[in-house]
């Protein structure tokens, strides 16, 4: 049983939720000043519970989707479904079963974010069809991140607001930047098989010069949520950090040193996210 269950972590590569949830956790708690006692444990374990759903179906569906791409791959020949370790059938109702459960979960949050749960999910599932036909798959993917701190705060909420659509923004590019650099890896087997990304088209150095422009959004789009959050030191001191590490994996990946993508790409952002939504907590709360 345990072993199993160990597959399918292994599967949605869970330790890779650091990404979002630390800003699904910066939504809640924005949505929770905004409503001003909006908060309950319940709400919070809900929010949780989507952002785990959303993410399994979303690597679960990428999984299934490319099992026959990533069998040809020699970085990822050996990932799970390939590897024989767990059936594509099986793949696909983990991917159902979560779904399902993310649906069934926004209906006891509120109707804002049940309504919304659909498109929510089709927007993770569709990410996985983009390498097939376009280059900037990599802001899809950023998009189905970006969902996760603004689904938070529909979800204490129930409306929209400035605030929450900037942290959208804030992750898409994120994520999307990153994205690029974590695909330098298979430029060369992506041109081989017909699959679109940005170092296919762009090339190595292309790749990196937009991939640090984007991040250069993402910096402006931290400054403006300090002047509508009015944000104060403890916003500044995360936002410093935050800005830094995302410089810093630029200075790690050169279109003649590809050694640490993997660094840039897992410990940097990693680190980065947490270190962000702790800081920013404070200051929304405090």
């Amino acid at each position: 049983m345990t072993e199993n269950i160990t597959k399918y972590f292994k599967l949605v590569r869970f330790a890779h939720t650091v990404f979002c949830l630390p800003f699904a956790l910066c939504g809640f708690f924005l949505g929770v000043k905004s409503a001003e006692g909006g908060f309950t444990w319940i709400l919070l374990i809900e929010v949780l519970l989507c952002m785990v759903f959303a993410r399994n179906t979303a690597m679960g569906f990428n999984r299934w989707l490319d099992r026959d791409v990533d069998a040809k791959n020699p970085r990822t020949e050996k990932r799970e479904i390939p590897a024989g370790k767990i059936s594509p059938k099986n793949a696909l109702i983990f991917v159902i079963i979560n779904a399902l459960a993310f649906i069934v979960t926004t209906f006891f949050i509120n109707k804002t974010v049940f309504s919304l749960s659909p498109v929510a999910i089709f927007v993770v599932m569709f990410y996985s069809y983009t390498k097939r036909f376009t280059p900037l798959c990599h802001f899809v993917l950023g998009c189905g991140m970006a969902l996760a701190p603004l689904g938070a705060y529909l979800a204490v909420t129930g409306h929209w607001a400035l605030l929450p659509v900037l942290y959208f923004f804030l992750v898409l590019t994120w994520g999307g930047g990153f994205d690029i650099i974590y695909s330098l890896q298979d430029a060369e087997f992506d041109s081989e098989n017909n699959l679109h990304s940005i170092p296919q088209k762009l090339g190595v150095s292309g790749a990196l010069k937009l991939s640090g422009f984007v991040h250069c959004i993402t910096a402006v789009l931290l400054i403006l949520i300090a002047y509508f959050q009015s944000g104060g030191v403890f916003f500044a001191i995360g936002a410093s950090i935050f800005a830094m590490l995302l410089f810093r994996q630029h200075t790690i990946v050169s279109k003649d040193d590809l050694s640490r993508v993997n660094v840039a790409f897992g410990t940097f952002n990693g680190i980065a996210s947490v270190v962000f939504s702790v800081f920013d907590i404070l200051d929304i709360m405090l």
